[in-house]
């Protein structure tokens, strides 16, 4: 098959599925529904493995273009697939996550009576996800980003018979659209400045323009502003929402109100790698944008700094993942930052295979545990849900960055480009990461023990019914598993190594530094994990009054952590609500006692006097009626003399 039908099936098959899925589910049962959408998906993930090794390892790469869109005088979008060694390695990730995700859904989501929509809303945020990773223009790829919005607000509101739900998704929803108007604003600025959207003309038209020495400015209030630093700016804002960065993180947490297939689908490989994958896509822009690199660098480095910290101290089994992928987003961000892309990529493809493991496996744990999440009521179950518990130790071992399992590989190369890249923010950056790697080990084995070991801490009637989870659920942690042991060793030298060049091609900038590397430097990211390993043990790996003792000592930093250097605090304060005061108002003042007073309720209680005075005529008396009578007839021809009287006198 061609690199065109084979990218075209990618995406098309998705939205099929959703089609199938969600349209169909009069006439085809739940049954029915997940063998469309899992099969659907697997032909997706087929058809992009051949893709993939058509695009990265024969060199192929293409266009295609599938029909005109938007035709406006001189403004002309279509509608197609940009296929390059970046976009094939996405739609790898996406389609091999996505359709384990599908699967695992099959055994988690089996008691749900709304089984047919759960997969159609999985099906289309994997088709908007692709249409923004093969974007060719910026119209396009904010589709797929709206899209993929769209369909997590959906998915993480999905059981909306639940308050808190609704009110995740609402919150989801609304923080992502503050940083969408950040993307929004920068291609409208691309537009204005260099007249197309179109991705590729852009990276054209900036290095001409580098070339050439001649970088546009805009003069605002007499300062000087570099419009390519501002748009770098700009669309790296939309991708802090995306990827839930610092400031604009606050949905990421409240996400796990969703199923738990949700939240490994939005935190593994899609949704929030997504500002991961623009800043890569522009990658070229930001090597002329240093000061907006530098943005990303602080950004990437206190978001992992942060998520870090709070993750520490989280009890909910699924928030403390969900942090933790906050924290590795700020690795990749901050990778990217100091010019290593490639590095970035590398962890983006790692992070899915043991992210969605862990996510997984957390759910494997609820389930087995009767939906329970809180960590505090779990504990001893170690021996009954072996499988479960060999799983989460693999995922748990490539996220603290062991060797050789895939974390040490992806997380030593972002270490090594941020120390290698010799400026005072990569520096910054580099002790940030080291001493994040040392969080990281702790909460993942504090995770890990609190979960599995001690004593239990369930009642007995949930501790009756623990069991091992079914096949299908098992078999996507197995195969997520082997990525998380191996992807590192065996792609290595393609994303950052003596490969790298020929292997990413023009699709991101590739910096090649083969400088010799410090002995200290290349063993200190593993000794902040070992280090991190053993103070879990020392903390919860005996009795949990150590634990109690130390949050104790340090209450005033352990509720800083705990809650989350209340930001949702501070957000409430500031902007939920001012702007319920100010919607009160103008409810009250400016609805009620001005639009509904003068508008609807003035006219219906006008017509109301009205029908009352005229009421009071109706008496029921016959000489009334024939008095009214007359006295209507008599106007009626002054009217008539008075209008031919002063005609003629006109006349």
């Amino acid at each position: 098959m061609t690199i065109s039908m084979l990218s075209e099936l990618v995406v098309l098959l998705p939205l099929v599925g959703f089609l199938v899925a969600g349209l169909g589910q009069k006439y085809i049962t739940d049954r029915g529904a997940q063998g469309v959408a899992c099969g659907l998906m697997f032909a997706s993930l087929v058809a992009g493995a051949l893709l993939f090794q058509k695009v990265a390892f024969d060199h192929q790469s293409t266009v295609v273009i599938l029909f005109p869109w938007i035709q406006v005088g001189s403004f002309d979008v279509s509608w197609g697939l940009k296929i390059d060694t970046l976009s094939a390695l996405m739609i790898v990730v996406v389609t091999v996550v996505s359709f384990l995700i599908h699967l695992y859904s099959v055994g988690y989501m089996s008691h749900d009576k709304s089984i047919s929509r759960f997969m159609a809303y999985l099906s289309f945020f994997t088709f908007a996800m692709l249409m923004l990773v093969t974007a060719p223009n910026f119209v396009q790829l904010f589709f797929g980003w709206e899209g993929v919005g769209l369909a997590s607000y959906l998915l993480i509101g999905f059981w909306y018979e639940r308050a808190s739900t609704g009110a995740a998704s609402m919150k989801a929803f609304i923080v992502n659209r503050v940083g969408d108007v950040g993307l929004a604003l920068g291609i409208a600025t691309i537009f204005a400045v260099f007249h197309t959207v179109d991705i590729d003309q852009f990276l054209l038209a900036i290095k001409t323009v580098d070339a050439a020495n001649t970088r546009p400015l805009f003069d605002f209030w007499g300062y000087e502003v570099d419009l390519l630093t501002l748009i770098g700016i700009l669309l790296f804002i939309g991708a802090m929402g995306k990827s839930a960065q610092i400031g604009l993180h606050t949905w990421l947490p409240d996400a796990m109100e969703g199923p738990t297939p949700v939240s490994a689908l939005i935190h593994a490989a899609t949704m929030v790698t997504a500002g991961v994958f623009l800043v890569a896509r522009l990658s070229f822009l930001y090597e002329m944008a240093p000061i907006a690199r530098h943005l990303i660098i602080i950004v990437g480095a206190v978001t992992a700094l942060f998520a870090a910290t709070v993750a520490m101290t989280q009890t909910d089994i699924k928030r403390v993942i969900a942090y933790s992928t906050c924290s590795q987003l700020g690795y990749m961000f901050f990778a990217a930052g100091c010019s290593g892309y490639g590095a970035a990529m590398f962890h983006l493809m790692t992070h899915a295979f043991f992210k969605g493991l862990l996510f997984l496996g957390a759910g494997s744990v609820i389930h087995a545990m009767s939906d329970e999440q809180d960590m505090e009521h779990m504990g001893g179950v170690y021996r009954l849900i072996p499988k479960t518990y060999a799983f989460m130790w693999v995922g748990s071992l490539a996220l603290a960055g062991i060797p050789y399992f895939a974390g040490y590989y992806s997380k030593d190369s972002i270490l090594e480009t941020a120390f290698l890249s010799g400026s005072t923010f990569s520096y910054f950056a580099f002790v940030i990461g080291l001493f994040v790697a040392f969080l990281t080990a702790f909460y993942s084995w504090r995770l890990l023990l609190l979960t599995f070991h001690g004593k239990p801490n369930a009642n007995d009637k949930v501790m009756a019914h623990i069991h091992e989870s079914p096949w299908t659920m098992l078999l996507p942690l197995g195969v997520l598993s082997l990525g998380a042991i191996f992807s590192g060793y065996l792609t290595h030298n393609l994303f950052v190594g003596y490969e790298a060049e020929v292997f990413w091609g023009n699709s991101i900038a590739v910096h090649t530094v083969h400088h010799e590397i410090p002995f200290f430097i290349m063993i200190a990211p593993l000794i902040c994990a070992v280090s991190g390993i053993i103070l879990a043990y020392l903390i919860y790996g005996g009795k949990r009054g150590v634990a109690d003792v130390i949050t104790t000592i340090f209450r005033p930093v352990y509720l800083f952590f705990k809650n989350k250097w209340y930001f949702d605090e501070l957000y409430d304060y500031l902007f939920v609500r001012r702007s319920l005061s100010f919607g009160t108002f103008f409810w009250q003042t400016g609805d009620k006692k001005m639009i509904d007073r003068l508008g609807p309720d003035g006219v219906s209680q006008m017509s109301l006097a009205m029908a009352r005075l005229v009421s009071r005529l109706q008496t029921g008396y016959v000489y009334h009626y024939a008095f009214a009578m007359i006295i209507g007839v008599l106007l009626v021809m002054t009217f008539y003399l008075y209008s031919e009287l002063g005609v003629s006198y006109v006349r």
